[in-house]
């Protein structure tokens, strides 16, 4: 059990900067903001967006001028998962960015927003399987 937090109106701004490195050194886990559990990259993956049978002409350009506030978008894809699949993952669109903070910025404003009344799902993806269009998901990811 660990002792509680002092009130912050109570501490010096030494201690207080104490507490803010000891709190940064565990990771935060709470049901509004859950551990990343990807390792971050240039390629943002975001799932419900758009369900099954939804892609349509616009959507790939759509989203690559939406991304374009966050950074240099280099490529953005849309991949259909095919078989059986909660509709909330049968459309995997990724997106590419110049540097790593870009895709950051991104992955921060974009997850969990709602578009078009679906709450949207950013995860980070790996530029090697990307860049080898290796784009569906391996058993256990869904």
């Amino acid at each position: 059990m660990q002792p509680p937090v002092p009130q912050i109106k109570d501490m010096t701004g030494e201690e207080a900067y104490l507490m803010r490195a000891r709190l940064s050194q565990r990771p935060i886990q709470s049901p509004q903001m859950p551990v990343q559990q990807s390792i971050p990259s240039r390629v943002v993956l975001l799932t419900n967006l758009v369900g099954a049978g939804e892609v349509d002409d616009t959507l790939q350009e759509e989203t690559a001028e939406e991304c374009e506030k966050y950074g240099v978008v280099e490529r953005c894809l849309i991949y259909e998962v095919k078989g059986n699949v909660p509709d909330d993952e049968a459309v995997r669109i990724f997106i590419k960015f110049g540097k790593l903070e870009e895709a950051a910025k991104a992955f921060s404003a974009l997850n969990g927003r709602f578009f078009g009344g679906r709450k949207v799902k950013a995860k980070y993806f790996d530029e090697d399987r990307f860049t080898k269009l290796d784009l569906a998901p391996k058993p256990g990811e869904i």
